[in-house]
């Protein structure tokens, strides 16, 4: 058979790491398959890339961080100068579970992104 009478007669090579191709092989396994060629073929043609646009997450980081310099501001100013110990409390409790929330929120994202 000539190279021209193919139906694929086009070469694509793609270059892999060590733990990608570990990887690659894993995922054909678990597809039941061992045609390296039709497996990677069946992923680029039929399978799907999730691209998250991370920005906002990013920005509401950058948030947690500002608001954390603040209490750490007002704890500061509060050792200095004095002020009711339960507003302290109040903050760091507040703070305490905005960050809860924003660890459950980057976990799930992760978990999305890790498919």
């Amino acid at each position: 058979m000539t190279k021209h009478s193919r139906k694929r007669n086009i070469h694509l090579h793609v270059m892999v790491t060590a733990d990608e191709l570990v990887a690659i092989r894993e995922r054909m396994a678990e597809a039941g398959t061992t045609n390296t060629g039709a497996f990677i073929r069946k992923m680029a043609l039929n399978g799907f890339v999730l691209n998250v646009d991370l920005s906002p997450v990013q920005e509401l980081v950058s948030l947690q961080r500002r608001c954390a310099a603040n209490i750490n501001q007002v704890a500061i100013h509060a050792n200095t100068y004095g002020v009711y110990p339960s507003e302290i409390s109040a903050l760091q409790n507040d703070y305490a579970a905005l960050w809860k929330q924003v660890n459950d929120v980057l976990k799930q994202l992760s978990a999305v992104t890790a498919l």
